[in-house]
């Protein structure tokens, strides 16, 4: 007995050894999975996402107008206190949308509407990671400028600052002593675009601040409604009666913003009448269904589209069957089509590193934008559990659309002929010489506004790193010049910091979205 009990002992010691080989295996697994991932509770989250995110909300705190509070950038300080004051409103707020410090009222409110949508979509993810608080108070602080800027039910201010003027300066934000006059849009100079992307913005913003603050929400949703109601009834482009912004921020129309404003309406208010304006006569108007675009600060259909396909993926049931409200499915799956590279319907236009390519101004936000529409699609997809997407005889799986999101954001990333990030701040090697006038000029350098252009012209790197800032982007030959004074491909711009954030935050987990919005 006592040599089998010897046996059964050395049995078992060579089993625990066994068992201790295995388990160090699996921990080495464990921990070189670690190196390239973070895992919160059962959400797999991708290091290299989650940093490129946190990175990219840096930009926000750069751009901000006003009296700073909690300010997180050291070389930025309060500017623009006096904004609005010669018509007794308070301006100050707000974001200068790009390397300039024009306040440009319909990129700005684009700005909001797709951080909103964001947040909406992703905002558990955006927690985990950290991101939901920071977000949320770059949003309030463009609000809370869009709320003043809507002073009466019929007039909204849409800019600060004469762009000419603004242009042929280059000094900072905090220097700055220019003029800065306001334009505004009312019943005897519409602007139906601007109105209603700033109702889109406030409707969203709604939805999102609605289980934190009540009263504010409450107050973002009645301005909503009043623009709205205004845009329709007063209709015409803001660019048409305020020539200034045709150089820059010129609407290719109206009927976009006026669908994307009601889609959004109809989600914060759950008022039937705003279904039936997006599927009824004006549906059939604007909606171009089932003709894929480009999804941008000028043209929001692809964005209604995806963001109306909700209701046939997750109801209400009454809302999905009313007529027409099928063709917005259609119309978005037909944009996703128009991405997919191995699909039929696939867009030629791409670069040789795999780039969506529209334009070679701000060439990066049209395929950035797109990649969000694609992981927002695909995850609606997952939550209804779609398996496939047909694209004439093709068929295509949620992970496909994946896989396009992916591409496009590691090419911004530095998967890219060049090796470099267009992303300031993230990986070993990205633009030195952001176009952008604060980044350019040392914070304890006061300059005037000419005096200020030998910095501009300077062959130093940028002696403020802009963190976060997606540059313009590349050449259709994925080419890059590094030059302050190359504006084209080096300036970055908000509304181009809004759809990576969202893009990005559909990749830091393979999640599912909310079925509805609380």
């Amino acid at each position: 007995m006592t040599g089998k009990i010897g046996e059964r002992n050395k049995s078992r010691g060579f089993l625990l050894f066994l068992l201790m080989i295995v388990l160090g295996v699996v921990a080495f697994a464990v921990v070189l999975t670690y190196t390239k991932k973070f895992v919160y509770g059962t959400d797999i989250v991708s290091k290299k996402y989650g940093d490129a995110l946190e990175i990219a909300m840096h930009f926000f705190d750069v751009q901000k107008s006003g009296k700073l509070v909690n300010n997180k950038i050291i070389w930025r300080g309060d500017s623009a206190l006096d904004d609005g004051n010669e018509e007794g409103v308070d301006l100050s707020k707000g974001m200068y949308d790009a390397g300039d410090h024009m306040k440009f009222g319909f990129p700005m409110a684009f700005t909001a509407t797709v951080l909103s949508w964001a947040i909406l979509e992703y905002g558990d993810q955006m927690e985990v990671v950290n991101q939901l608080q920071p977000v949320k108070e770059s949003l309030k602080w463009i609000t809370d400028y869009l709320v003043n800027a809507h002073p009466t039910p019929n007039q909204l201010y849409v800019q600060v600052g004469d762009p000419v003027k603004d242009h042929k300066c280059w000094d900072r934000p905090e220097d700055m002593t220019e003029k800065r006059p306001l334009k505004k849009v009312n019943p005897s100079a519409p602007g139906s675009d601007v109105a209603a992307e700033t109702a889109a913005a406030m409707a969203s913003a709604s939805l999102m601040f609605k289980s934190s603050n009540l009263k504010y929400s409450s107050l973002l949703l009645s301005h909503a409604k009043e623009l709205f109601h205004f845009a329709n009834e007063n209709r015409g482009s803001y660019s048409e009666n305020i020539p200034e912004v045709e150089d820059y921020y010129k609407s290719t129309g109206y009927g976009d913003e006026l669908l994307w404003a009601a889609s959004w309406l109809y989600y914060a208010s759950k008022d039937r009448k705003y279904l039936d304006f997006v599927t009824g006569e004006n549906g059939e108007k604007f909606a171009n269904w089932e003709t894929p675009t480009w999804f941008s600060w000028d043209d929001k259909l692809p964005g209604t589209h995806v963001l109306l396909s909700r209701l046939s993926f997750f109801g209400p049931e009454a809302a999905a069957e009313i007529e027409n409200m099928d063709m917005y499915r259609k119309s978005a799956e037909a944009v996703m089509c128009s991405l997919l590279p191995d699909s039929s319907s696939a867009t030629s236009s791409r670069t040789k590193g795999g780039l969506i390519w529209v334009n070679k101004w701000h060439s990066l936000q049209q395929p950035v934008a797109s990649a969000f529409l694609a992981v927002l699609f695909s995850d609606y997809m997952i939550s209804l559990d779609t398996s496939k997407l047909k694209c004439n005889s093709d068929s295509f799986l949620p992970s496909d659309l994946r896989m396009f999101a992916m591409s496009q954001a590691d090419y911004v990333l530095g998967d890219n002929p060049m090796k470099m990030s267009y992303l300031v701040g993230y990986g070993d090697k990205y633009p030195q010489y952001v176009h952008h006038r604060g980044a350019s000029i040392p914070a304890n350098v006061k300059t005037g506004c000419k005096d200020g252009y030998k910095w501009l012209e300077s062959k130093e790197p940028n002696p403020n790193v802009a963190t976060g800032a997606l540059v313009g982007g590349p050449s259709k030959a994925d080419n890059y010049i590094d030059s302050r004074n190359n504006s084209m491909q080096g300036e970055p711009s908000t509304y181009n910091s809004a759809v990576l954030v969202g893009l990005l935050l559909g990749l830091v987990s393979v999640s599912s979205v909310p079925k509805s919005f609380k």
